[in-house]
């Protein structure tokens, strides 16, 4: 018999995945922006600003008490998704 509590837990996990789609979706919708203001393929990876997030992103996750870990590997990630996809969609003009 499977157990109530995390059944409970697992409708509260999956409403926080539609969420998580929502975002994702708007994020998308932000980065396709970006990316018809870049005239070039090379503009596409920014080191130096895929530094800067990922340094704000441990700060902000030490002062929510978060394991950076596991946000670094999840922005990491996710940064990477965005990359491919912007080759992806690249359209020179």
């Amino acid at each position: 018999m499977p157990n109530k509590e995390i059944l409970k837990l697992r409708k509260k996990l999956d409403l926080l995945d539609d969420h998580f789609l929502n975002i994702i979706k708007k994020r998308t919708v932000l980065v396709t922006q970006v990316l018809k203001n870049k005239k070039y393929k090379k503009d596409i990876i920014d080191h130096k600003r895929i530094k800067i997030i990922l340094k704000n992103i441990k700060n902000k996750s030490i002062k929510r008490k978060i394991d950076t870990e596991i946000t670094r590997k999840i922005w990491s990630s996710m940064i990477r998704a965005y990359i491919d996809f912007e080759y992806k969609n690249f359209k020179k003009k």
